[in-house]
């Protein structure tokens, strides 16, 4: 997208009297970088100073609350609670200011998701008892996630609830004031008030969770009575000097009898009236069911929140903010059209803070593309501090330098990159950005690695392979392809430092009747794919389909990752029944694109819950598509055995189990391989391991380690 196709995007706009250099904002999300004790330290101060660095207009932090400790939806959560924050803040609007943009605080109690307060035995306020409920999202955490959310006593304490009385709600009221009051000192340009997402106003919102008879509950004037006193109170304390926005859902996806569009119209011209000066439109989900946790706030689908901001926008006459998976060239069209009038960014945002500024200046192409994977909304969800897996430096912007904008302190060095994958491809990357000469060798014919496999499976990881291949096409990176890495070779390229990053080795587990003809290990898939199979295809699939495998690849046909998927879809080498063995995400995501191709596939594997490898959010989202489509899944199997017919195991109750295979794929078995490393460091070169070669880590350890890498060769 050219910066002319961005005109309405990046114009000025204004809410209230606050003046802002374009139409993107950065949205709150929660991130857990604040110290201890709740203050603003170097951590989150260099986080949002990198978002204004960037160019967005309006950073609006992830939740900050009121009333620390209770109301605490994270164990580092920004705290407005009392004066003691005000140096944090204070520095952290300086650091925003600096670089152009303008700083609002967001304003929150969590209620019912203060997950802290559940942790450290506080009751959770809600408005009324909430009905009990079991949630199948509970059930696809890993074991190992579940022992990192369990307190040291291993045990979660029992769940108790506050329902607020009148004085209650008055103190909150209060609370939000004087918060506001603190964001004015701190010198904030404008506070939101968090009246979404479960927490306690929003909660009050709800006639799905609002069950009261008093005044604050049953219509849905008397429901949103907290949230127009709130918004009321903040606008007595600090007038016109910051500008008031307020955070509504658009619908409650899923709960029966919760807040819909129609409410929200309602609800947000009743917001303008008390004193609100733009309205952000989002959407809440019934957590209990898994799925929609990637189908309201967050969501998997496209654009699906704009229609329903576009009815607010249509309903007020303040500006409108709205977010959801939005293209820039689609959020550019809404506000041109007077659908919205602010795009705001999430995810985005952490993959690429230097989104705005590259629009800007006509670089759309050098975006680096979010691939929504969810890392970043699972890590909150597990308690650990955000993270994105294609930018490394998110969260650690305070240690690690941006190799765009750094010189390289030791002069100019030779660097030798083995590995055209995810990871060898960032690593050559970063090290041409700062200003070092770069051999990359790839063994094979294209780059990619790993990344072109699992850009077949997902589509949206096509995007950071796009993304990759070109920054390496306009570096400076000498790429040479078809060129093992030896020893000889790396003698005489002599290189003052060496990244190996060859990726993971595929073994065939030892399961009885692997040897059998159509059983593919995951590198016979590769190869299969890649069209380079060989006598393994004619001995697994007969010649007929061989002929066509060989025939695809001989006319390049393999290459085209977007062919291969439309074609796939009415042809394929493989039966009709086919079991994968091996429930991680490899496995999983292979079992939705077969799927997806009319194959009746069942997975099989020995862990208890599957889906190792995918961030949770992304997890819960695929296996519930996976069952919904018919897809038959067996964790915790035991006594596995393959025939020519079928794979044979015992289930997780102990009984035996036969499903009718055409075709058996392993797709289990990987592991890290250093020993090209080992011996290049035993040679004598300065050498660091990157990537699945170090242990698999997918597209996350790729990018991660390779930066770690980089990192410490320019130190």
């Amino acid at each position: 997208m050219s910066a002319s196709v961005s005109s309405h995007l990046l114009a000025p706009g204004t809410i209230g009297r606050l003046s802002l250099r374009n139409r993107i904002v950065v949205t709150a999300m929660g991130v857990n970088l604040a110290e201890q004790d709740g203050s603003c330290g170097e951590r989150m101060i260099a986080y949002h100073a990198q978002q204004a660095r960037g160019g967005a207009a309006l950073i609006i932090t992830g939740a900050t609350g009121v009333a620390l400790p209770t109301g605490t939806c994270l164990p580092r959560q920004t705290s407005i609670s009392d004066d003691s924050c005000l140096a944090g803040l204070s520095a952290l609007v300086q650091a925003v200011h600096a670089h152009g943009a303008r700083l609002a605080l967001q304003l929150q109690h969590a209620g019912l998701n203060s997950v802290v307060d559940m942790a450290e035995g506080r009751p959770l306020w809600t408005p009324s008892l909430p009905a009990a409920s079991a949630s199948d999202a509970q059930s696809m955490f890993l074991p190992q996630e579940l022992a990192e959310l369990a307190p040291a006593t291993g045990k979660m304490p029992a769940v108790t609830f506050k329902i607020p009385t009148i004085d209650d709600i008055r103190q909150v009221v209060a609370l939000f004031a004087a918060a506001a009051v603190r964001a004015r000192k701190a010198g904030a340009d404008a506070v939101e008030i968090h009246g979404a997402h479960g927490y306690l106003l929003g909660s009050f919102l709800s006639a799905y969770r609002n069950k009261r008879t008093d005044e604050y509950g049953g219509s849905l004037e008397n429901r949103a009575r907290f949230l127009l006193e709130t918004i009321r109170a903040v606008k007595a304390a600090v007038g016109d000097d910051l500008a008031i926005l307020c955070k509504l859902d658009s619908r409650e996806v899923g709960s029966p009898g919760g807040i819909t569009l129609e409410d929200a119209l309602v609800t947000a011209r009743m917001a303008q009236e008390a004193g609100a000066d733009a309205i952000t439109v989002t959407a809440y989900h019934n957590t209990d069911r898994g799925i929609l946790h990637s189908a309201s706030h967050t969501p998997h689908e496209l654009a699906v929140n704009l229609p329903f901001a576009a009815a607010i926008k249509a309903a007020v006459r303040i500006p409108v903010i709205a977010s959801g998976r939005v293209e820039p060239e689609v959020g550019d069209a809404a506000i041109a059209a007077g659908k919205l009038d602010f795009l705001a960014m999430g995810r985005k945002l952490l993959a690429d803070p230097e989104l705005p500024n590259k629009l800007a200046a006509g670089r759309a192409e050098d975006i680096r593309p979010c691939i929504y994977c969810y890392t970043c909304i699972s890590a909150i969800y597990l308690r650990q501090s955000v993270r994105c897996a294609v930018n490394p430096r998110t969260g650690l912007e305070y240690r690690d330098p941006d190799p765009s904008i750094s010189e390289p302190n030791t002069g100019p060095r030779h660097m030798v990159v083995i590995g055209g994958g995810p990871g060898g491809m960032e690593a050559a990357r970063r090290l041409d950005l700062a200003g070092h000469r770069v051999t990359l060798l790839e063994q094979g014919n294209r780059l990619g690695g790993t990344l072109f496999l699992a850009s077949l499976a997902y589509a949206a990881n096509e995007r950071l392979l796009n993304w990759l291949t070109r920054q390496l096409a306009a570096s400076r990176v000498q790429i040479r392809l078809d060129t093992p890495a030896t020893p000889d070779l790396i003698a005489r390229l002599r290189p003052d430092a060496v990244i190996v990053a060859t990726g993971a080795v595929r073994s065939m587990p030892p399961i009885p009747g692997s040897d059998l003809p159509h059983v593919f290990s995951g590198d016979d898939m590769r190869r299969l794919l890649l069209g380079s199979a060989g006598a393994m295809t004619k001995r697994r699939l007969g010649a007929g389909k061989a002929a066509a495998v060989r025939l695809a690849a001989a006319l390049g046909l393999t290459s085209n990752l977007g062919l291969i998927r439309r074609t796939t879809r009415t042809w394929m080498p493989f039966g009709k029944n086919i079991v994968i063995i091996g429930g991680e995400l490899v496995g999983l995501e292979l079992a939705e694109f077969l799927g997806e191709r009319k194959r009746r596939v069942s997975i099989v594997d020995e862990p208890p819950v599957m889906g190792a490898g995918l961030a949770y959010v992304r997890r819960i989202r695929l296996l519930t598509e996976l069952r919904e489509h018919g897809v038959q899944m067996f964790p915790a199997a035991a006594n596995l055995r393959i025939d020519r017919h079928a794979v044979l195991f015992t289930d997780s109750d102990g009984g035996a189990r036969e499903i009718s295979a055409d075709q058996v794929i392993v797709a289990k078995g990987a592991t890290g391989d250093t020993q090209l490393a080992d011996t290049l460091r035993r040679a004598g070169f300065n050498v660091r391991a990157i990537g699945d070669c170090t242990g698999v880590g997918y597209i996350e350890g790729a990018m991660r380690t390779a930066a770690e890498a980089v990192r410490e060769l320019l130190a």
